[in-house]
């Protein structure tokens, strides 16, 4: 008894003082080492310096100055009761309790960066925003990201629409494009969002399920409401569960204008194209992932961030002349629609880099407030009454949430240019205005601050284009929204027949967790105008009976650019690659430290994986799974870890876990390889040496290892392997 509760104290201790490779990453490394950097990025044109505040080298002070010992309360004795007059136990109690506001209703989960804008070209032909007006101007930008449906706390993994929140700090006041990773919403009337929050939401009585779909609710909303057949099919896609921010496409969504000095104007849709490719997961991968790393998004934006692994995107447009707002079939003011690029190619503006992590989470990150209302001269709104009612509601949620209307003075929220204006006092004013003249229009004050219009001051100004065309009151949705199936089944008849079956299996996976038969039958009928095979193929797995075709809407049109999974990526690099070692082994080390090298010469990000920390070994077996990596190497002198008769130095895993490591890389599709004798793995996972590669498995003899590692570059730029899933017959 004694031998083993040392034994166990010393591995404790081993434990404890143990550092995981990520946690320096994760944690920002060396925070004093981030601020003293002298060389400034682009983008950062050092607005935010004045507000930082360094406590090193100082006393602890309260909040109005006084230095004081914050430890512990002021007693009568030692062991009486804490005195009332103890004002500093009080502020700071009383700080403490109020250090949380309220996290947003939707998009509360999130992770942002800072970065740039770069502009390809003077565009002033086509929009008189001045961030636009010239080759190679740059203007500074912060992007959000985040999920829907979930809390602050949920997972990153989540099956949801992502949001895509973009901010350009313009040297004409902030522009913000508040959009998501699909080109569609749920809906196409703002009078409907709180019923579409409402119903994607945990249960009202035990708070089940937290950031998910899956449930009696959600689905009655979805099949009583055609309109969310559209985003739901990109949600059950990969688009749904993408493997990184970093690989995430971001749209506008809805329809905007640009408008030219003159007041020409033309329709226009938003999209960020990531120059890093479009890459996603697999449900079970996701499934996992969630419970092994519920951060990792936000953990893999931040890491390839500090390591210089800066993340781009193209920003571009479709445009379309005012008078074509119908000719494509569907009206473009309906935020259900998506404009296919083989109708409209999108136009390259310039591209956007994230190259800044935010000093401070809160701060930054959770305080920024974004809003489709904040636009600027060049760029207007069109009649989506999606987009309408947004207008409204992003500025009265952030009132709720800062408690009062001067969130835009928070320093992440604040214009990189002068604000001038009559607004005047509510809660929380930092401005000390001088002109006591705070109305308009004034002869005191000389008429100031003027109004500044489309002749005068670089104003803002509405498009002259924009025209009332049906001057009746209504309460009803337009005729020319009233087609909800055509589009979902362009989209589904664009996917490949592996992508089908995981749309296929997302749909059996949402539908089984529904208790009412009465919704999954009306979930189906949905689904039955969009495909019959679709609805069958669901319908046989959730207890409903095979429908027959509904074939108004069905058509065999295919579009290009909504596959997760179609292209290789361009680049590997920030893809996590997991070699696999046998720390008794000297050649495995020797050969992991070798790959380690080889790997990361094209920008992967090799992770050397073994029992125990040292000897070049940077996580353990027991912290390790296949979700946490793109692609899994085992070194040669792996076999007996394989096999399962070598018993480990601490029981900290299970002899199984390296099989399964490879097992599940397998089944998610992700590219393997096996060096000498660790084609033991390869064996015991059930794949055939031949043919092998053109699954991304690969075979190596210990001689060819250096070829190898240049060849495993390709396979991690393809990504999934989708031939290894298996089909519905």
């Amino acid at each position: 008894m004694r031998a083993t509760i040392l034994s166990t104290l010393l591995l404790t201790s081993q434990l404890v003082n143990a550092v995981c490779p990520y946690a320096a990453a994760a944690a920002g490394g060396d925070v004093l080492k981030r601020e003293t950097k002298k060389e400034r990025l682009p983008g950062d044109d050092g607005f935010l310096d004045k507000f930082y505040v360094d406590d090193t080298d100082s006393y602890t002070t309260t909040d109005f100055g006084t230095p004081v010992s914050d430890r512990t309360s002021l007693k009568a004795g030692e062991r009486g009761p804490t005195l009332l007059e103890d004002f500093v136990l009080r502020t700071k109690i009383t700080r403490f309790d109020h250090e949380r506001v309220p996290e947003r209703a939707v998009h509360a989960r999130g992770a942002a960066a800072h970065g740039y804008f770069e502009s390809y070209a003077d565009w002033s032909n086509i929009t008189a925003a001045s961030f636009l007006g010239k080759k190679g101007k740059q203007t500074p930008v912060f992007l959000r990201f985040s999920t829907v449906a979930g809390s602050r706390g949920s997972a990153d993994s989540v099956r949801d629409v992502r949001g895509f929140a973009t901010r350009f700090y313009t040297d004409a006041g902030n522009l913000d494009i508040v959009g998501n990773n699909a080109p569609v919403f749920f809906i196409q009337d703002a009078m409907q969002f709180p019923d579409l929050v409402h119903s994607v939401k945990p249960r009202q009585d035990n708070e089940i399920p937290q950031a998910g779909t899956a449930h009696d609710e959600a689905w009655d909303f979805f099949s009583q409401n055609p309109s969310t057949q559209h985003t739901l099919m990109w949600a059950m896609s990969g688009h749904g569960i993408p493997r990184s921010y970093r690989h995430m496409p971001g749209f506008g969504v809805h329809t905007f204008r640009f408008v030219t000095d003159e007041g020409k104007s033309k329709l226009i849709k938003w999209h960020f194209k990531p120059k890093q490719g479009v890459a996603s997961f697999v449900w079970s991968e996701s499934l996992t992932l969630a419970g092994m790393n519920s951060d990792y998004h936000r953990q893999d934006l931040f890491d390839n961030i500090e390591s210089g692994n800066f993340p781009e995107w193209e920003v571009g447009v479709q445009i379309v002349d005012e008078k074509d707002v119908m000719a494509y079939g569907f009206d473009l003011l309906d935020p259900t629609k998506f404009l296919p690029e083989e109708l409209v190619p999108v136009t390259p503006l310039g591209k956007m880099v994230l190259n800044r992590n935010p000093r401070n989470y809160f701060a930054e990150t959770e305080q920024v407030m974004m809003n489709p209302g904040h636009v600027v001269r060049g760029i207007d709104f069109s009649d989506d009454p999606l987009l309408q009612g947004r207008l409204f509601s992003y500025v009265d949620t952030q009132i709720n949430r800062h408690g009062g209307p001067n969130f835009e003075q928070v320093p992440i929220n604040q214009p990189r240019v002068p604000v001038h204006n009559n607004n005047r006092d509510g809660a929380g004013q930092g401005l000390i205005h001088l002109n006591r003249i705070a109305y308009g229009q004034n002869s005191l004050n000389g008429g100031s601050p003027f109004l500044a219009n489309q002749t005068h001051g670089k104003g803002f100004f509405t498009a002259p284009e924009r025209r009332i065309v049906d001057g009746k009151y209504v309460a009803e949705v337009s005729p020319t929204f009233m087609d909800y199936w055509t589009q979902p089944r362009l989209f589904w008849n664009s996917m490949s027949d592996a992508e089908k079956q995981f749309v296929v299996n997302a749909y059996r996976f949402e539908l089984s967790k529904v208790n009412s038969k009465t919704v999954r039958e009306n979930s189906i009928r949905q689904l039955n105008r969009i495909d019959n095979d679709l609805a069958k193929r669901v319908a046989r797995v959730v207890d409903v009976a095979e429908p027959k075709p509904d074939a108004t809407y069905y058509h065999n049109n295919k579009t290009a650019f909504v596959s997760a999974f179609e292209l290789p990526l361009p680049t590997a690099k920030g893809l996590k690659v997991a070699i696999l070692v046998n720390s008794a082994s000297k050649d495995s080390l020797a050969e992991a430290a070798a790959l380690k090298t080889e790997l990361a010469e094209f920008g992967a990000v090799p992770v050397v994986v073994g029992d125990m920390l040292g000897k070049g070994i940077d996580q353990t077996y027991a912290s390790a799974h296949a979700v946490l990596f793109d692609g899994i190497v085992a070194t040669s002198g792996t076999q007996s870890l394989f096999d399962g008769g070598m018993r480990v130095a601490y029981a900290t895993y299970s002899p199984f876990v390296p099989l399964n490591i490879l097992r599940d890389a397998y089944s998610y599709g992700k590219p393997i390889a096996a060096i000498g004798d660790g084609v033991r793995g390869l064996e015991l996972v059930g794949v055939e040496k031949k043919g092998a590669e053109k699954e991304g498995v690969f075979f190596v003899e210990a001689k060819d290892r250096k070829s190898f590692a240049k060849g495993f570059e390709g396979a991690l730029k393809q990504f999934k392997y989708l031939n290894r899933f298996a089909l519905d017959k």
